[in-house]
């Protein structure tokens, strides 16, 4: 029993805030990159600072997004327009690239200081999903999604891999787009009518709805339950260990097309 429709024969999870607690780590990592700048250019313009929020801001313009998106996204809301510069540009480059490079900077000393701790309640998901034979990867916006799943201990667990680096050279879109969903299915050998989609936030559920998946569990660490049902979740928990005590639910409308072929069995 994983509390998921019977057509399901495999899980896409997102990494941060799903089966690790560094979603906290990368928004400490966000704040610190962001409000540097902003208070440098309000010392230059003569305008009020007004810092990062760590609610709001992080969970509307960069949870899930790759870095670059998520340094555009926030940016704008603020009426900000940087040049893109480029991948390789230093930290402090005033550029899109060059501020998510400063992010990427601080969360790595963040990572190295505080390691990596997973959920436990995803563990024991995990654990569960494989005795049933169902396929597992991980879908990351994170260029550092090996060495986080790595150092977490959940290699044995995960089959595949889309991070941030395969993403980027295959030129797949960020989420809300599906695209790095849609090469999980793809490297799992599944349609995305036999998989699930496991995201806390809100630009991963859309992307999970937005690919046609057979299910999205949203996956409320926050207190956004409600926005995450809004943007595409089919059921929401706080844990993933509350899907091990509910009993599998029919399939959602839009998977009623689902493989007949692909029903799972007994592992």
């Amino acid at each position: 029993m994983l509390g998921l429709p019977a057509h399901v024969t495999a899980c896409l999870f997102d990494l941060d805030g799903v089966l690790t607690q560094t979603a906290r780590v990368h928004n400490a990592a966000w704040k610190q990159t962001f409000d540097e700048f902003l208070r440098q250019r309000a010392t230059v313009s003569g305008e009020p600072f007004q810092p990062f929020d760590p609610g709001p801001d992080y969970n509307r313009y960069v949870d899930g997004r790759p870095r670059a998106d998520g340094v555009r996204s926030f940016l704008a809301s603020r009426g900000i327009v940087l040049p893109e510069g480029s991948p390789d540009d230093p930290p402090d480059a005033d550029t899109v690239n060059g501020v998510g490079n400063r992010k990427n900077v601080l969360l790595l000393e963040r990572l190295r200081t505080a390691g990596v701790e997973v959920y436990p309640g995803s563990v024991h998901y995990l654990e569960a999903a494989s005795a049933a034979g169902l396929r597992r990867a991980v879908v990351t916006a994170s260029a550092n999604g090996g060495e986080v799943v790595a150092a977490a201990g959940l290699e044995p667990l995960l089959e595949a891999r889309v991070d941030g680096l395969v993403a980027r050279a295959q030129g797949l879109r960020g989420k809300p787009h599906p695209d790095t969903f849609l090469a999980g299915a793809t490297v799992l050998g599944v349609d995305p009518t036999q998989a699930a989609v496991f995201e806390d936030a809100l630009s991963g559920v859309a992307a999970g709805r937005a690919g046609g998946f057979g299910y999205v569990v949203g996956v409320d660490r926050v207190g956004q339950a409600d926005e995450l049902l809004a943007h595409g979740a089919d059921i929401v928990v706080q844990d993933l260990a509350e899907l091990l005590a509910v009993a599998d639910p029919p399939a959602p409308p839009r998977a009623a097309t689902a493989h007949p072929a692909g029903e799972r069995g007994s592992a």
